[in-house]
């Protein structure tokens, strides 16, 4: 290899291996290795920024802005209270939910579909006692099926395309990769209907949530003088509460864990407690006790008050900041008095924990709380607890005409895909169903830059020879397989590589040794090139390789291997049926 293809390798390995850290926005170490390949000559100025006059990051910031103004208007969330109907039987509200909601993906942003999902499907099966957890993965992942049915599915669908025009190569079309993609998603969702009432544990249904599903740790302190003062942990009826137990109290810096029953509680004492959701919040009732954020609720005194569920997004949760770090209640105007995060033990003050993407806060705020912040890309879902109040139809016809236009206009190629996504989120705020504001915070920049830094990436693994010398180690080992065996390679390194690290970066790393291993088979480019699509797309083995994944993980009370057990069938038919389609929809 030569010199620059090794500095591309070394840049490389680094920034997967940060990437997997996922202690920091991955667009900022994305940004760095493309800038610091610049700085070492790999390459120029116009490669490392040319991605920032692509049409790709464009496109995903207008459809961004789309997707807000489609979710504001109120139109997706009755129609998923309708699809859940009136069954208690899983298998039928998975049917009845799963195969629209996959459809709806294709042409809207997965992250809104899902996020719209989840309060209306925690509140009915709240009521029917039907656990959430065996509908909020397989909402997540059919979603995640529809995002490769076209190609403004996902962001990292439109990656790909905008890579493919910075190669000199056709854009895709609209629904280029539908005959593929289609049949992946109806054969996906059908395997959840089939598969998810059997595979998925029951974590807890709705309100009657046991404490071996979603545990939320929340911190007491008892009241000098008050009525459990000088009582012992029985006495006090802290020792058999209904769906919540004390883990451990804290006196004079001392932890004390396991509480025995006989243990007197004192003034001061700090109490640790684990359980359901419903008996978290009831706990700040308990004469004797109050919360050991109090002094953060006299902000709120003389205004209604409401419990909120907060899943918190990336750019929050980078660089292992605490509550007390960011100032949690000063910024967003709302106490935290508990905590879960899924899979992992809680066992610091609430204010010292460092917060991770994914976890799940239970905020006391003003009712003003969700609609404040609902735009904020802190939080990837905000929920209230006492039930989901009805959505305010907005602009409802105005919303769907813009969309069936954008959708014919689209799909016909009358115009220009970038045309259509700027005409679309133009006239969301043109015609006021989105404020210039909403617009503004509907574009999540993190994702806009993270795609554009990556084309100066692609660029670099292709021009060092880099991409050349990995497509000529892949086709000389399973060149015995054939061309077939070559795109199942290709497919396995992204699928593996998506769980590691981010879709669009997985697909970007991999394009450049895609578009190699055509030149090296002699091949047209398309079917290795459609092969990355699905491969950093088609995420199912883990919570953390797609964002639709990490918002359900802690809202549904998850474990790790919760996605990997109902997400191994899943990957294995999409590879199997990726593997089949594609060189018959894109011949070599």
């Amino acid at each position: 290899m030569t010199i620059d293809a090794w500095i591309t390798l070394v840049v490389v390995v680094v920034l997967v291996a940060i990437l997997v850290w996922g202690r920091t926005l991955p667009a900022v170490p994305m940004l760095g290795a493309t800038v610091l390949l610049m700085f070492t000559g790999v390459i120029g100025s116009d490669e490392a920024f040319g991605g920032f006059s692509n049409e790709a990051p464009i496109i995903i910031a207008a459809l961004l802005v789309f997707s807000r103004g489609i979710e504001l208007s109120g139109v997706v969330q009755p129609v998923i209270g309708v699809l859940l109907g009136a069954s208690k039987r899983a298998s039928v509200q998975l049917a009845r939910l799963l195969f629209p909601l996959m459809a709806l993906s294709g042409f809207l942003n997965n992250t809104t579909i899902v996020a719209m999902s989840i309060p209306a499907i925690l509140d009915p099966s709240t009521r029917r006692r039907i656990a959430p957890s065996r509908l909020l993965m397989p909402v997540s992942y059919a979603a995640v099926l529809g995002g490769v049915i076209t190609a403004i599915g996902t962001t990292t669908n439109l990656t790909v395309s905008g890579l493919l025009v910075d190669a000199g190569l056709p854009p895709l079309d609209l629904f280029e990769i539908t005959p593929v993609g289609l049949p992946i998603a109806i054969v996906g969702c059908a395997l959840l209907v089939l598969l998810a009432p059997r595979l998925l544990p029951d974590r807890g249904a709705g309100l009657e949530a046991t404490t071996s599903g979603r545990d939320y740790v929340v911190v007491m302190r008892v009241l000098p003088g008050g009525p459990i003062d000088g009582k012992s942990i029985e006495d006090a009826g802290l020792r058999h509460l209904e769906g919540v137990f004390l883990v451990q109290y804290e006196r004079d810096g001392r932890q004390v864990a396991p509480a025995a029953p006989e243990d007197v509680l004192q003034g001061e004492d700090m109490l640790t407690f684990a359980g359901r959701v419903d008996q978290v919040v009831d706990l700040q009732r308990i004469a004797g006790l109050e919360s050991a954020e109090r002094r953060h609720f006299d902000a709120l005194a003389g205004r209604r008050h409401a419990f909120f569920e907060v899943v918190l997004a990336s750019e929050l949760a980078a660089g292992n900041a605490t509550l007390r770090d960011i100032g949690f209640r000063s910024r967003y105007g709302g106490a935290v008095v508990a905590i879960h995060r899924s899979g992992q033990s809680i066992d610091a003050k609430l204010g010292d924990v460092p917060l991770r993407m994914g976890d799940t806060l239970v905020v006391l705020a003003d009712q003003g709380f969700r609609d404040r912040w609902r735009d904020s890309r802190d939080f990837l879902l905000i929920a209230p607890l006492a039930g989901i109040p009805p959505t305010q139809a907005r602009h409802t016809l105005v919303v769907a005409t813009i969309a069936v236009g954008f959708l014919v206009l689209a799909g016909l190629e009358i115009v220009p895909l970038l045309h259509a996504s700027l005409g679309a989120a133009g006239l969301m705020v043109l015609l006021r169903v989105l404020t210039i504001h909403q617009a503004r915070e509907a574009v999540d920049l993190n994702v806009v830059v993270l795609v554009a830094a990556s084309f100066g990436l692609g660029a670099a693994v292709q021009a060092s020879g880099l991409a050349g010398v990995i497509a000529s180690l892949l086709v000389g080992l399973l060149t015995p397989l054939g061309l077939i065996g070559i795109l199942a390679g290709v497919l396995l390194a992204t699928l593996a590589l998506t769980e590691l690290i981010s879709n669009n970066a997985a697909a970007v790393l991999v394009f450049p040794i895609a578009l190699a291993t055509a030149a090296t088979t002699g091949t047209d480019p398309r079917p290795f090139v459609i092969a990355v699509l699905l491969g950093a797309s088609l995420s199912f083995l883990s919570p953390i390789g797609y964002q639709t994944n990490l918002m359900v993980y802690g809202v549904g009370g998850y474990r790790f291997t919760d996605f990997t057990r109902l997400g191994v069938p899943l990957t294995i038919a999409a590879f199997v049926l990726s593997v089949i389609l594609v060189p018959l929809v894109f011949p070599f």
